[in-house]
């Protein structure tokens, strides 16, 4: 009697078991889903941001120092152009004080000031006119001048009657025709406008501008070398473990995150020193300004960082940590190769 032969038995299969289903491909399945992978890239960028985050505690007052000499850098440009702001904003309350003196005939009476003052005052692109006496002009030269005992010695008054204009408009070329105008007025005899100084601080602002502007380029490229210096030691000192991280097929962008995160760190931890730097500057230096306006009857007192300037300078230092990681890791990836 010959022996049933029995199949044999499938691996990792028990005997009287149902038979395994063949594993075959689900039709449409073109692998992980979007979700999968967003989330993948979120936990990626994540782990990341951790580890630059652990890594710059390891080391707090390298990472401050750090931080802090970028703060100084990126303080000095946004303070400068801060305290220009300012000095152009006394010299615009200056010109629109600006006033057209009109210097009367010296034979010319009161009575015929005043009606000239009000025919003055009437027109349309003048604010206020103001009619000033021979005596109270001798008056107020005696106690500007110091010469008061001098000038009693004067057999006449020798000041003619003036009347101050203050125009409407501070526009040059409307102010000079409005100064020809009143010269030629009757018993006028000179109509004298003084912008030469308006002019000079103009030109002044415009060249501290340059300076800002030339200041703020050397200073970025300096910051771009610091940024770019420290995220190299960086890289040297983590070279084994990146070497490790390519021969297991890890690609340039996962080696690349960790360094872009520790460059945006810096630069915005030297953002927020130096929004804090230029905060307390002001407000130090405003003290002093102050005493300072007050000595000359003004008000004036300097404007503080404007939240806009701050957020701008924030979000300047944070590309500028973003891109010096970038160029730097971006020079030494090849160099990053197992050998």
């Amino acid at each position: 009697m010959s022996a049933t032969r029995m199949p044999p038995p499938q691996p990792a299969q028990r005997v009287g078991a149902a038979p395994k289903k063949s594993e075959s491909p689900t039709p449409g399945d073109d692998g992980p889903s979007f979700t999968h992978q967003l989330h993948a890239w979120l936990e990626n960028h994540r782990a990341s941001l951790v580890d630059s985050l652990r890594r710059l505690a390891k080391q707090p007052i390298g990472s401050f120092f750090t931080c802090l000499v970028m703060a100084v850098a990126l303080s000095l440009p946004m303070g400068l152009a801060l305290l220009l702001d300012n000095v152009e904003r006394l010299g615009v309350s200056w010109q629109r004080a600006a006033q057209i003196s009109l210097f009367m005939q010296i034979d010319a009476t009161d009575a015929q000031g005043q009606a000239l003052r009000e025919q003055i005052a009437a027109m349309d692109d003048v604010e206020e006119a103001e009619w000033i006496s021979r005596e109270q002009a001798l008056s107020e030269f005696q106690q500007q001048s110091g010469l008061g005992e001098a000038l009693k010695e004067l057999p006449d008054n020798p000041l003619p009657g003036v009347i101050v204009v203050t125009p409407q408009q501070v526009d040059k070329v409307a102010l000079e025709a409005l100064r020809l105008r009143l010269g030629e007025l009757p018993r006028a005899q000179q109509a004298q406008l003084d912008l030469l100084w308006v002019e000079r601080l103009s030109a002044m602002l415009k060249l501290g501008e340059r300076f800002v502007f030339g200041l703020t380029l050397l200073l970025v490229m300096a910051l771009l070398l610091v940024i770019g210096n420290t995220i190299r030691l960086h890289i040297e000192n983590r070279r084994t473990e990146i070497e490790v991280i390519k021969l297991v097929g890890g690609t340039d962008s996962y080696v690349r995150r960790p360094f872009l995160y520790m460059g945006t760190l810096y630069g915005l931890g030297a953002g927020l020193l130096a929004w804090l730097l230029l905060a307390y500057g002001l407000g130090w230096l405003n003290d002093a300004v102050v005493r300072l306006a007050g000595l000359y009857g003004s008000d004036f007192a300097l404007a503080g960082v404007p939240i806009a300037d701050g957020l701008s300078l924030l979000l300047g230092a944070v590309l500028l940590g973003y891109i010096g990681a970038w160029l730097a890791v971006a020079r030494h990836l090849s160099e990053l190769a197992p050998r």
